[in-house]
């Protein structure tokens, strides 16, 4: 037998053995949650709840709605929810009325004209939500961890600071996983934040908090970080638009152990929204200077657009990709298929299928969050031990939580990544995605291969966050892109991607798939 038919023949058996090992963990932890019998979100009966931040805006400058109503509608969503959700960990609930009045006082008096405030105050009015381990000032700022526990922010992080400088008023920050590196919102500091749609599922993370209670017409806008997925990870599991921006023009700073300085990491702040038509607003007001950069306000001809789509990147270590998440893709890439130029046409690069070696090679970069993961998640007190914490875990006496014991392993005891073939890797993919995509293509990428798992299974599959997260090393934009439910009643999505600084792209695309799929389905009854 020739070596390549061999390597297929192994490559086949691996799938099959997968996909039944695969099916045997849904269905034991489906027998164990019982989904049938799930608890719901309560559904909305204020109608300015479900509507996007840049309508919200509109009404509160052109005096057709209170900024106070529309503040307190959203604290009181909040409260209504938050029972089932676990999703807000602090909030600034007096100060937010307080603000919301004196945009009411201020638009009463003054002598601007409704453009002038618009180009002042785009966001005046607005209420917004942002994790709890990006800095603001007065709020808890533990990013999950026992040993941060009681600390508050004591400045805002730059991106808060635009967004208040915006007019926009800041409500409550929200959960994610503990020191922010695990696909599941969940700190022994806070707890576990559940899905929307199903309870007994992942919210995702590290953002899950946000996109838990955006979902949940909690907040219509929310702050989020990424450097593996971690914007659009719990965007897709809860339905919502999550846009990672080109990597490198926003200032990072606001993380427990991030100075701001850092070159050349993955990490950028991004954006979440229940609309696509809000992210293009947002984005500018969150990129400040470096808004140059981008070409958010040229028009695009989606006839003009080429479009590429993977269904199957084929990286061994991540769950084959769905039926449900392929059939998503193709849809996606059928409906834009609408002029012959972009034709929607298949493609497949070889280094995607070590997209998680890449990752782990680039976090050996990142100071933040891998060098000193030992002692971050003791707030740099000291240094976990391993043996004694699994020792711990075993009696539900430790204060880390096993998402974390498993990276410090992945960290300090597995084998690095080749550097020498991780660089050279990264440097063929990137020139290869380069040239296919240009300054007017979009590559549709499978998010993740499944729907969102139940609670605690993502630490069967702890390397599924792999399709996001080849997207921070390539430091490219993308959209991630809801397009209805599964069968099972959860969201499903399309990873948008477009070449360095060409967001616009992503946008543009995710808007035409939001007029013509519907975009965010309510995780209620209406």
């Amino acid at each position: 037998m020739a070596t390549s038919t061999r390597v297929k023949f192994c490559e086949g058996f691996f799938y099959t053995f997968r996909i039944i090992v695969e099916w045997i963990i849904d269905f034991i932890f489906g027998f164990v949650y019982n989904d049938k019998k799930t608890l719901q979100l309560p559904e909305v009966t204020d109608q300015l709840l479900l509507k996007s931040a840049t309508s919200l805006a509109k009404e509160i400058r052109e005096k057709q709605i209170s900024c106070e109503i529309v503040i307190r509608a959203h604290i009181n969503r909040i409260k209504q929810v938050n029972q089932f959700l676990n999703a807000v960990v602090d909030e600034r609930y007096v100060d937010a009325i307080e603000e919301a009045r004196d945009v009411d006082k201020f638009l009463a008096e003054t002598d601007q004209t409704i453009d002038e405030i618009e180009m002042s105050k785009p966001l005046l009015g607005v209420p917004f939500t942002s994790k709890e381990s990006t800095q603001a000032k007065g709020m808890a700022f533990t990013c999950g961890l026992v040993a941060r526990r009681g600390v508050k922010g004591t400045e805002d992080a730059i991106v808060i600071e635009r967004l208040k400088n915006s007019g926009a008023i800041l409500i409550a920050v929200t959960n994610m996983p503990e020191n922010n590196l695990w696909c599941e919102a969940r700190n022994n500091v806070y707890g576990q934040t559940n899905n929307p749609y199903n309870f007994s599922r992942t919210a995702g993370g590290s953002c899950g908090g946000e996109c838990s209670i955006i979902s949940a017409c909690g907040s219509p806008i929310g702050i989020g970080t990424d450097i593996g997925g971690s914007t659009r990870m719990p965007a897709y599991y809860c339905g919502v638009f999550g846009h990672k921006p080109t990597t490198g023009l926003m200032p990072i700073n606001g993380f427990p152990f991030y100075t701001g300085d850092e070159v050349d990491s993955m990490v950028t702040f991004g954006t979440f929204s229940r609309t696509a038509k809000d992210i293009i607003p947002f984005l500018k007001v969150m990129m400040g200077e470096n808004i140059k950069s981008l070409k958010l306000d040229t028009k695009v001809d989606l006839r003009d657009i080429k479009v590429y789509y993977c269904l199957e990147p084929k990286d061994l270590r991540v769950s084959p990709v769905s039926t449900e998440v392929k059939s998503a893709i193709l849809k996606a890439a059928e409906h834009l298929s609408i002029a012959p130029k972009s034709d929607a046409k298949q493609i497949s690069f070889n280094e995607f299928r070590h997209s998680l070696s890449l990752w782990r090679h680039e976090m050996t970069k990142e100071d933040g969050f891998t060098k000193n993961y030992a002692r971050d998640l003791t707030n740099r007190k000291g240094e976990v031990s391993l043996c004694a914490e699994f020792a711990k875990t075993l009696i539900f006496q430790s204060d880390y939580t096993l998402a974390s014991l498993m990276r410090i392993v992945d960290v300090k005891v597995l084998p690095p990544t080749n550097p020498t073939w991780a660089e050279s890797e990264i440097s063929t993919l990137k020139q290869k995605v380069s040239e296919l995509l240009g300054d007017n293509g979009v590559l549709l990428f499978p998010n993740c291969p499944t729907e969102a798992p139940h609670h605690y299974v993502s630490l069967l599959r702890p390397y599924n966050f792999a399709y996001w997260a080849i997207m921070n090393v390539l430091k490219l934009p993308a959209t991630q892109v809801p397009l209805g439910l599964t069968k099972n009643g959860l969201p499903i999505g399309v990873q948008v991607v477009a070449s360095l600084n060409n967001d616009h792209l992503c946008i543009a695309v995710a808007e035409e798939l939001e007029r013509k799929f519907g975009g965010w389905v309510p995780p209620f009854h209406q």
